[in-house]
């Protein structure tokens, strides 16, 4: 890489990042100020990803979908701002809402670039507070919004505004998110714009097409180590919270070295289902473009041109390519998690001496919505659990132990923190600690699982979408399997109700919910313990 490279691929990511910093530092939802579940990114004039923050995986490797999908559907003008949740347009499940911003020079009609912010949003109407449920049907999950302009000319659009804090619980905190979300769109333009004052349109424009390409030449390069060959691999998720049938995801992984290409075929995967855990194709996406970027060194830029030598082939109508009116909500949270599992797992039947264990392999979600006793207003709280991370091989044969009560592959948040969640809600947190001995045993152990109990102070709905209940994070290299994860519902009187991972509830003041996330499958035979 050239020094100019360098330095022009550490401008964009610094945009990107900086972008993620305003829109945390300025958003009301502890959601997205505390938890960080955002992603922001960089486009150039043909929608291609030209910088990411460190942000979401599952954000970020969709979000070029959701781009691509404004520019099909509208006549972007200086001003203009595009907002879009859409599923089926680009997105990935409703609460996660996108914002567009087209980047103009003067005297140009058509967008140099584009700035992207999408956050997860702790409400978007529906028939779950938390829009985060075991639904049927998309229109059950809250608003679709397909790609409109927020904004026009530079002004907000009072109708689409309006439309949408209609629909949802807690109109304040998602006004203000949506102005932390326009302001880290405001922020990639500005610096955008001065990167081009300062190089010219034309040099940034070139550095761009190079940094693209190199990202491209990197991987090519890491794809001819392996070996050739097909490599097939499968896992299950639980069942989808209608039925107890397990859903499968399979893939096959096709390497050719010679040319530098993979291809990954997931042909074989269970067709879509009634629940919620459909993956709709950008979701697969994305989880393709997480694992291969992981076999690439940490400094390398993450671009469109990444995914230049792979072919992905997913089935319409199948579980990882839904089509409407298919309910979404926990494909990206769960279905995204079994993707990168398999993936995995095929990549280790190549690469046996750098692929890790099964990690936890579900966000554990959790939502609990219902009236605040002390506002008298809605409150929608939600959470992803952190659970254990596979063991992994290292160099010397021994592994590497996994870690414990982090944030897994495809989502990159943090846990609220306990004051946090006590301020904002009618909630007492009564335990948050590691969960000892859930990590698999082996040569190195798998991560340890989390438990959190958290009291209820007010009357609400609870729900969750978790998963690896039946089918626990595998080992490898003769490592044994995580423990699954569980949840219960503590009554005042003592009796404890075990719940289903995809399932909601009506709970009372003095209800204790424990969650306990699964650990991580361990790597190699043997108990250095």
């Amino acid at each position: 890489m050239s020094i100019d490279l360098a330095i022009f691929q550490s401008a964009v990511h610094s945009i990107a990042e900086e972008m993620g910093a305003a829109l945390r530092r300025t958003a009301v939802s502890p959601n997205i100020k505390e938890r960080r579940d955002y992603s922001c990114a960089l486009f150039d004039a043909q929608q291609r990803v030209i910088a990411m923050g460190d942000h979401m995986p599952v954000h970020l490797g969709a979000m070029p979908m959701s781009v691509a999908a404004v520019c099909r559907t509208l006549e972007l003008r200086p001003g203009d701002l595009a907002i879009l949740n859409d599923p089926f347009a680009g997105g990935t499940h409703l609460p996660d809402i996108t914002l567009v911003l087209p980047v103009f020079l003067e005297g140009n009609a058509r967008p140099a670039f584009y700035a992207a912010a999408r956050a997860h949003h702790s409400d978007i109407g529906g028939m779950y507070a938390g829009s985060m449920g075991p639904a049927r049907e998309i229109y059950q999950e809250g608003l679709r919004i397909p790609p409109v302009l927020l904004m026009r000319g530079g002004h907000l659009d009072p109708a689409v505004h309006s439309l949408l804090l209609a629909n949802v619980r807690t109109p304040q905190e998602r006004e203000g998110d949506l102005a932390a979300q326009i302001g880290a769109c405001r922020v990639g333009e500005r610096r955008i714009l001065e990167l081009v004052a300062k190089y010219g349109l034309l040099r940034v424009e070139a550095l761009t097409r190079e940094l693209i390409a190199y990202s491209e030449r990197l991987l090519r390069a890491e794809l001819r180590t392996l070996p050739a060959g097909s490599f097939t691999a499968e896992d299950y998720l639980d069942d989808d919270g209608v039925t107890p049938d397990p859903i499968r995801i399979a893939v096959t992984l096709t390497l050719d070295p010679a040319a530098a290409t993979a291809s990954l075929d997931f042909t074989g995967s269970s067709p879509q289902v009634q629940g919620s855990i459909n993956a709709v194709f950008p979701i697969t996406w994305a989880a393709c473009f997480y694992v291969f970027r992981c076999l690439l060194a940490e400094d390398a830029p993450a671009t469109a041109g990444l995914m230049n030598p792979i072919t992905v082939t997913a089935p319409p109508g199948t579980v990882v390519n839904a089509l409407p009116p298919a309910a979404v909500a926990a494909g990206n949270v769960e279905t995204s998690q079994r993707i990168t599992d398999v993936l995995l797992r095929a990549l280790a039947q190549a690469a046996p001496h750098r692929i890790p264990a099964a990690s936890c392999g579900t966000m554990s979600n959790l939502t609990i919505g219902g009236i605040d006793p002390r506002t008298g207003a809605p409150f929608t709280y939600y959470e992803t659990i952190a659970g254990g991370m596979g063991a992994r091989p290292t160099p010397d044969g021994k592994g590497s132990d996994g870690l414990d009560g982090v944030h897994c592959h495809m989502t990159n948040s943090l846990n609220t923190p306990i004051e946090a969640l006590e301020y904002a809600y009618p909630l007492r947190v009564r335990t948050y600690v590691y969960r000892s001995n859930s990590g698999g045993i082996g040569s190195a152990r798998g991560g340890h699982g989390l438990i959190r109990e958290i009291e209820l102070l007010a009357p609400a709905q609870v729900t969750l979408l978790a998963d690896r209940r039946n089918f626990r994070p595998y080992g490898l290299a003769g490592g044994a399997d995580g423990a699954p994860g569980r949840a219960t519902l503590t009554k005042p009187t003592g009796e404890s109700i075990p719940l289903p991972g995809k399932s909601t509830h009506y709970a009372q003041p003095g209800d204790i919910l424990r969650i306990e996330t699964p650990g991580g499958g361990a790597w190699g035979t043997g108990n250095r313990e």
